[in-house]
């Protein structure tokens, strides 16, 4: 795509700042720029093609007066968040347009004749802008798919991943790269790794899972120690700096998982084949490996490139079960290991980690892709296996390489970081704690996390349990990848790093490669590590917002059959136009808005209380709080779901019922006086 050339202007008249566009809802843009601390407005007519997410470079105009805002032109668009979009087909003779969905503040987009194919006026398609800058005007764009309007779940799907700047298909560029790749593992290739395939080595994922990323093996040495064995896909292999099939990987920096299909990373010849770590397959893979003894003493350990071969796959159900029964393939071995890993996270604990229980929420789809029923997933002892061994992996290499230097300077290297928690939101949640009995210390971080941790333990299984983890968690900073490493507080580790899955993420694979370069004595410091970071950091964003919005369309889709009915739930969330509730049953989430209330009382927001309290009635909703909803609407195209209290209904019902009666009494009276 064409760049719009940046026009030359006297710096000494204009200020010129670089960052990203943000465009409302009601189509006027403002710039958000690092380090200032009001946003550069940009009317539509000064965007100069700039869309919203796009990274800018913006000429001040107007600099700012008293409270007013700069003001800014956009002269140079340095990255586009997105290049493909989803709408309707307008196909005329020899060329076509595709109208862009409402509000997404994008031209329509003209097709070339040789794009157009068998499109006819009113497909639903995907196209991807090819060119747009100073000699276009209008954006010129090739379709990439035409998409099936009578599969409503698919096409609600492909929109949102294109939403989220998600390409649906691999360039032909990467399709030829594939294509070149040698499958056969060379006897070249295995001499120059350690060789682990006569070991005892098998996998634990989800029962549905087809990328199989890392394995675990596990042998008794001599003396009473074992030795175990974390062993990772070598996507670095196969996926080389700079080819097509890298920049593509770098580019989505992750793989999305929606309710009925993943979007991978990497294409399924690599995902799904060549690095998926297989039952009874030879695999190239990148492993730490530890001795340690069965209190889960690490007494050495070992990084380096290998190769293996899985002798059975197991699902989380069926280490569970093994666990819980103490029976089952290879039980002895399973049963150390889930010794060895509830030891190293009774440690984590105890030297300061957050322990938030975590829940998963899925459903269950039939063939067609609706959802039939919910599924609650909690972490097991199975599913604490695998983590911890992770954990341990992802700390010892971060550790090792936080330790090298190149000219007296840190390698740059995308650490994995958790800041600690943000001073006012913690403030005000204290206080909120306190109302249940729990005293936090916020003298330091570590007293913090203790804090954190008596307060969890002392609310499980109470009412209040669900309502302090959730504002709890949301106390905490995000999850990060970046040169500068702070640490990761909710984990308590001084270093960390992603190492374990780059199958599904782009910094293992920089991890990976400059882990390789360590251990060869051979660094090469990359100089754009920190942007790639940042890049891996938003498409990790990105991904979260489009499994959200997935997840909300089958929520809406599941509920649109209890219209009219009534569920117990809780209030999740507030704001200043009404609140939200999560339905215990079916753990969907709705608003009830201010204006569906009877009394017509005002409401003010209340971040202390984190609820909306009545000003004249004093009546209060804090999340939390268990309360009846009714369902009022299911909106399918906005992803949308409405409540309405069900004791307000009663009350509407009673008053209505009155209503009738005097309105009854009325008409007899009526009638009797007409007949004296």
């Amino acid at each position: 795509m064409t760049k719009k050339k940046r026009s030359k202007k006297s710096s000494s008249q204009k200020q010129a700042f670089r960052g990203l566009v943000e465009v409302t809802r009601s189509g006027m843009a403002f710039v958000i720029v690092e380090g200032l601390t009001k946003d550069i407005l940009v009317k539509q007519k000064n965007l100069n093609t700039a869309l919203d997410g796009d990274e800018v470079l913006v000429d001040v105009i107007r600099p700012a007066k008293g409270t007013a805002r700069m003001e800014g032109v956009v002269t140079d668009i340095l990255k586009r968040r997105k290049t493909e979009f989803t709408g309707t087909l307008e196909v005329n003779k020899g060329f076509a347009f595709l109208v862009p969905e409402k509000g997404a503040f994008v031209p329509d987009i003209y097709i070339p004749a040789n794009s157009v194919g068998d499109a006819k006026t009113g497909d639903k398609a995907v196209v991807r802008i090819v060119a747009w800058g100073e000699k276009t005007r209008k954006p010129v764009g090739e379709i990439v798919e035409i998409l099936d309007a009578s599969n409503t779940n698919d096409l609600a799907m492909k929109e949102i991943l294109v939403e989220s700047g998600f390409p649906l298909n691999f360039p032909d560029e990467v399709t030829a790269e594939l294509a070149e790749i040698k499958e056969k593992i060379t006897t070249k290739e295995v001499r120059k790794r350690k060789d682990f395939r006569k070991y005892l080595t098998f996998t634990i994922d989800p029962a549905d899972a087809k990328d199989f990323d890392d394995a675990i093996s596990i042998r008794k040495l001599r003396g009473g120690n074992y030795e175990i064995g974390v062993h990772i896909a070598d996507v670095s292999h196969y996926v080389l700096p700079d080819t097509p099939l890298d920049k593509e990987a770098d580019k989505r920096a992750t793989s999305v998982y929606l309710p009925d299909r993943v979007l991978p990373m990497l294409p399924e010849k690599i995902s799904n084949e060549l690095c998926s770590l297989r039952p009874h397959e030879d695999k190239l893979t990148f492993s730490a490996v530890f001795k340690m003894n069965e209190k889960g003493e690490v007494k050495d350990h070992w990084l380096g490139r290998t190769v293996i071969h899985s002798k059975h796959r197991f699902t989380y159900e069926e280490v569970q079960d093994i666990i819980e029964t103490g029976e089952g393939p290879y039980d002895k071995e399973v049963l150390l290991l889930n010794k060895i890993a509830q030891t190293l996270r009774k440690e984590r604990f105890d030297e300061g980690a957050i322990n938030f229980s975590s829940q998963e929420v899925r459903f269950q789809l039939n063939e067609e892709g609706k959802p039939v029923g919910i599924v609650i997933k909690e972490s097991k002892e199975a599913h604490q296996l695998i983590e911890e061994l992770m954990l341990l992996a992802n700390r010892t290499v971060a550790e090792y390489v936080a330790k090298i230097k190149v000219h007296k300077h840190p390698v740059p290297f995308p650490y994995r970081v958790h800041d600690t928690p943000d001073d006012e939101k913690l403030k005000v949640f204290s206080v909120f704690a306190r109302k249940f009995g729990h005293k936090f210390d916020l003298e330091n971080p570590d007293t913090i996390a203790r804090s954190f941790n008596k307060m969890l333990q002392l609310a499980k299984g109470k009412p209040e349990q669900h309502v302090l983890e959730t504002i709890g968690i949301r106390t905490m900073a995000k999850a990060v990848y970046t040169t500068d490493n702070i640490g990761h507080y909710g984990l308590g580790f001084e270093h960390y790093c992603h190492f374990t899955s780059p199958i599904r993420r782009y910094p293992d694979v920089m991890v990976h490669r400059v882990l390789a370069q360590c251990l060869e004595n051979e660094i090469k410091p990359d100089k754009h590590m920190e942007k790639k970071c940042k890049h891996s950091s938003e498409m990790e964003r990105k991904a979260m917002e489009a499994e959200r919005a997935a997840n909300k369309y089958k929520q809406v889709e599941y509920m649109q059959q209890y219209i009219g009915e009534t569920f117990e739930g809780v209030v999740s969330g507030v704001a200043h136009f009404g609140f939200w509730v999560e339905t215990v049953a079916t753990k969907c989430e709705g608003l009830v808005s201010i204006h569906n209330l009877l009394s017509k009382d005002e409401f003010r927001h209340d971040e202390g209380e984190y609820a909306l309290i009545g000003l004249r009635t004093g009546r209060k909703f804090r999340i939390g709080d268990k309360v009846t909803i009714r369902v009022l609407a299911a909106n399918l195209a906005k992803r949308q779901l409405d409540y309405d209290l069900a004791e307000e209904l009663e009350v509407r019902s009673k008053k209505k019922d009155v209503g009738t009666r005097k309105a009854g009494s009325r008409s007899r009276k009526k009638e009797v006086r007409s007949k004296k």
